[in-house]
């Protein structure tokens, strides 16, 4: 049988372990053009939480109704084949992840333009950066860093939730080519990472007022900001930028889980200042997938990019892995492995 991740009810507020259920259905045989693959790790990301709610924002996927099987992005092995690009035994990442089988083939869909079914070469490196470091991860943090920020070796960047699985790699990138970065996170336990292991200032948001914690370790500013929070997090970058700022959205993980997404009051501030916002998906940027590849791959090989990941292990853990991760308790990228 084939084990998958289903939506059990809306969740009434922060997701909990029993909005998810674990469900079985016959494994499925690939048809023409189609390839059935054994999942061997699934990427649990915040964005899947968007579409557990009863409406979307516009221009988004849709939202998933109970009984629905989530989907996100996987990596697994071809065990059987009609489609002429899979072979038996390939590597390939996909976006039907939260079930152990999959049935993946040219027209499998896409998240936001992202996770087309590919063959992956991971040589000697670890599979599981495919859907991290090398993978939508680090696609995300290279685009928002270096086409949506322009990030300059001068500027003084700013990255929120600096210990999750996008904000680790951005704040390591902009510190490698020479910016001034400052990291919060949500714990003490993330604030010592991020200080002790990767030598980037840092502070808690929990801390104290959010404008005073950012003005410690910036008191002339910021010129950058690197947003994976949005709410106040938003509007403490807004008050904290420099004349002719930028700011690059990446995602707003604060209105996600149950919260009332909360827009900053002092937007005014981009006009008297001269700011530059941008949101930006990975999709839209798959030219840019193998120059990231190249560097941060050689990051990786000489050590001075540090990669975490918190592994949680078998299908029936991702339902536990998810509001997990939401709520803050992982470090790094969130993954879950499937042993066969």
């Amino acid at each position: 049988m084939n084990r998958h991740v289903r939506l059990a009810r809306r969740p009434a507020g922060k997701l909990v372990a029993a909005d998810l259920e674990l469900a079985e259905a016959p494994i499925p045989e690939p048809g023409p053009g189609e390839a059935l693959v054994r999942n061997t790790w699934l990427s649990i990301d915040p964005s899947i939480r968007i579409r557990l709610a009863e409406t979307t924002p516009n221009g988004y996927l849709p939202p998933l109704r109970p009984g629905d099987e989530l989907s996100g992005l996987a990596l697994g092995t071809v065990i059987d084949s009609r489609c002429p690009g899979f072979a038996v035994g390939d590597l390939v990442s996909h976006t039907l992840g939260y079930r152990e089988y999959a049935l993946v083939g040219a027209r499998t869909q896409t998240i936001g333009g992202y996770g087309a079914a590919s063959r992956i070469d991971t040589g000697a490196l670890p599979p599981q950066w495919f859907l991290g470091p090398l993978g939508s991860a680090g696609l995300t943090a290279y685009v928002g860093l270096f086409e949506i920020l322009h990030l300059e070796a001068e500027d003084t960047l700013w990255v929120s939730s600096a210990a999750g699985a996008v904000g680790v790699l951005a704040a390591q990138l902009a510190k490698i080519r020479g910016a001034t970065v400052i990291g919060s996170a949500g714990s003490p336990a993330k604030v010592a990472f991020l200080r002790d292991e990767l030598g980037i200032p840092a502070f808690d948001y929990h801390d104290g007022p959010l404008p005073e914690s950012l003005a410690a370790l910036a008191p002339a500013g910021i010129d950058t900001y690197f947003d994976n929070v949005g709410g106040d997090h938003l509007t403490a970058a807004l008050d904290a930028l420099r004349p002719s700022g930028r700011i690059a959205l990446c995602g707003a993980v604060s209105g996600y889980d149950g919260a009332a997404p909360q827009g900053p009051p002092n937007l005014f501030t981009m006009v008297s200042k001269g700011l530059r916002m941008r949101g930006f998906r990975a999709g839209s940027f798959p030219y840019l997938e193998e120059a990231m590849r190249r560097e941060v791959g050689s990051y990786l090989a000489d050590g001075r990019l540090v990669y975490r990941e918190t592994v949680f292990d078998g299908i029936e853990s991702a339902s536990t892995a998810l509001p997990a991760m939401l709520s803050g308790l992982t470090m790094g990228k969130t993954l879950c492995r499937l042993a066969f």
